[in-house]
């Protein structure tokens, strides 16, 4: 297997790259695909169409987080979302090991293991559910040595002879690392796409760490682009919570989704009008000490996920700390396309502080330690969880049966850092409630059958309605500040059951302040003109938008015919539709209804849309 030294193979299609792999490696290929957005498309469907019509052939696939658009379940779903879904996602090619797992149809030959999945995609799936490896990010590619990794294909942008490993060093630069060290033999198989940002630094490297290239107008396409979410008023609390414990001068970690962008709006408001975030503070009742002031020093981000709203922290001259000549250091990205595209727009200069690196630089903190802690200063790594119980255990990955969700990542790495840096915070965010099947559910639970992060390493949780800071706390008193913290109709609940366990004192009582966490207090205090759903643009259209509150509306009391019975009468009496409405109708294709179902659905839809807008 070549280790690099000599120029590379450059071939012109998937199938000719197949056949160059399966020589190499005498049918039995183990390959790494890297997480997300980094996977060659086309080379690994090329290697799975001969290993699916050869037996022979022995193909094991070694990823994570395969990008894939989301299973609609319903005919108004596909209505709303397919036209969406082909604007941000159209002409990303299918994995077709992925279309196997669904199907039930893995032939025997292939195996595909994978340690975090797209959140949900694989619930009930079992060939992908069998061969899900528990992994932290940064012990993943040691999990792939140990198979004998023998080929790794990855897209790359190119510049002549030089080539950017882009959207994700993270694995790939360790892997090459062993490589260098004599710990792995494999080849690096290289897939140019003409859409990704050329990233200099650490993700630059010379064509003679390629064994092959394919370089083919056929095998260009566009990038897998979700959309981004909208922000809720409970999220947007969220955020004015967080960015109250970010210190000027400091480093940042978030995670991609709607809490992210909350973050990263409400620190530009922090940083651009300051005086409407203390009030929104003030009436959300965080109290002292908290930061308040603008970046003037700025922050430094040693972030596993460059995710979007990080440019729009540049853009506002928050994110500018610099630490070994990068404001940024991240190991993956995956964005909408205006993210790629602002990217490979960006002032060149800009975009060369922003260093693309290996995933054991980022989420560790071994290797040139001393340098890491100085430049990791007031670090707050902040991080999402389904559920955190009332001892201080955080949920995030995987339901109590067994089935997972998406994966640790890298959560566990930032918690133990946050432990482990002197000034330091991990802060795991989470709304207090979701809605599920109907009905509302705290999501601060006495226990849980699951758990990602142990209580023993609990530090800080925020919720719409606060903060509770864990760290060192005995567990009567981690009891008392998730309770403060939690929806006021479960608080009753919750202590209850920590009397019953003996956990806290029998006198003790929520306090007055705390009684009432409620949704209509935080709507009241978060103002749509300051927190708009969409902080940061969107690729929903104005119609889209309107629209989006009734469907989620629809898919809360999709399991209760009652209540749908309800909206379709509501439609119906609700008189003839407004013009916002009528548009909303042809958007959906039932401005002209025919048959007795497509009456039902435009019913469907001006009820819930008239509910929605309460």
């Amino acid at each position: 297997m070549r280790t690099g030294g000599t120029e590379p193979v450059e071939l012109g299609s998937a199938e000719e790259v197949a056949d160059r792999i399966i020589a190499r490696t005498d049918g039995h290929i183990v390959l790494g695909l890297p997480l997300g957005l980094g996977k060659a498309p086309h080379i690994v469907n090329a290697l799975f169409a001969r290993a699916s019509a050869d037996p022979a052939i022995r193909l094991r696939i070694f990823t994570a987080l395969t990008l894939e658009q989301p299973s609609l379940g319903t005919d108004l779903e596909r209505r709303f979302l397919d036209p969406v879904f082909e604007r941000t996602m159209g002409g990303y090619p299918r994995f077709a090991y992925a279309q196997a797992q669904r199907a039930g149809e893995m032939p025997a030959n292939i195996e595909v293991n994978e340690f975090f999945f797209q959140a949900g995609s694989q619930l009930g799936a079992g060939d992908a559910q069998r061969h899900y490896i528990a992994a932290n990010y940064t012990h993943a590619m040691r999990y792939l040595i140990d198979q004998g990794v023998n080929v790794v294909a990855q897209i790359v942008a190119r510049r002549g002879d030089s080539y950017s490993l882009s959207c994700n060093t993270d694995m790939t630069l360790d892997l090459l690392a062993e490589r260098d060290r004599g710990r792995a033999d494999f080849a690096l198989v290289g897939q140019v796409n003409d859409e990704l940002p050329f990233m200099r630094g650490p993700a630059e490297i010379p064509s003679d760490r390629f064994a092959i290239i394919l370089d083919s107008a056929q095998t260009r396409f566009p990038l897998f682009g979700p959309p981004r979410q909208p922000v809720s008023p409970a999220q947007h609390a969220i955020g004015v919570h967080v960015a109250a414990l970010i210190a000027d001068g400091g480093s940042l970690q978030i995670g991609i989704g709607a809490i992210g962008d909350a973050i990263a709006h409400s620190l530009i408001l922090r940083q651009e009008r300051s005086d409407a975030y203390r009030a929104t503070l003030d009436r959300l009742g965080s109290p002292e000490p908290r930061e308040t002031g603008p970046f003037e020093e700025g922050l430094y981000a040693p972030t596993e996920m460059l995710v979007d709203c990080f440019l729009d922290l540049i853009r506002a001259g928050i994110v500018k700390r610099e630490a070994d000549g990068a404001i940024v250091h991240g190991g993956f990205f995956v964005g909408p396309r205006s993210f790629y595209a602002a990217l490979r727009d960006m002032d060149e200069g800009l975009r060369d502080r922003i260093h693309m690196r290996e995933i054991s630089y980022i989420n560790a903190l071994f290797g040139n330690e001393a340098a890491k802690r100085k430049a990791r200063q007031k670090a707050r790594f902040v991080n999402s969880a389904m559920m955190v119980t009332l001892l201080g255990a955080t949920i995030s990955d995987g339901l109590e049966d067994g089935q997972v969700v998406s994966g640790v990542g890298g959560q566990y790495n930032f918690v133990a850092q946050a432990l482990e840096l002197n000034g330091a915070r991990s802060i795991i965010t989470l709304p207090a409630t979701r809605r599920h099947k109907g009905e509302t559910q705290s999501n601060i639970v006495w226990s849980y059958g699951h758990e990602t992060i142990p209580r023993h390493l609990r530090d800080m949780v925020v919720t719409e309605y606060g903060v509770a800071d864990l760290r060192g706390q005995s567990d009567e008193q981690v009891i008392q500040r998730l309770i403060a913290i939690a929806d006021s109709r479960f608080q009753g609940e919750l202590l209850e059951k920590a009397r019953s366990a003996g956990k806290i004192a029998p006198d003790w009582d929520i306090p007055e302040a705390h009684r009432d966490n409620l949704p209509e207090r935080i709507g009241a205090v978060m103002p749509t003109e300051t927190f708009p759903p969409f902080p940061f643009g969107t690729d929903f259209t104005q119609i889209e938008q309107r629209l989006l509150p009734a469907m989620q509306y629809l898919a809360d009391y999709a399991t209760r015919p009652a209540q749908l019975a309800a909206l379709v009468a509501r439609g119906l009496r609700g008189g003839q539709p407004d013009e916002a409405e009528l548009a909303a109708l042809e958007r959906m294709g039932l401005d002209a209804p025919h048959g007795v179902r497509e009456h039902s659905y435009r019913d469907l839809i001006l009820g819930a849309m008239r509910s929605a807008s309460q």
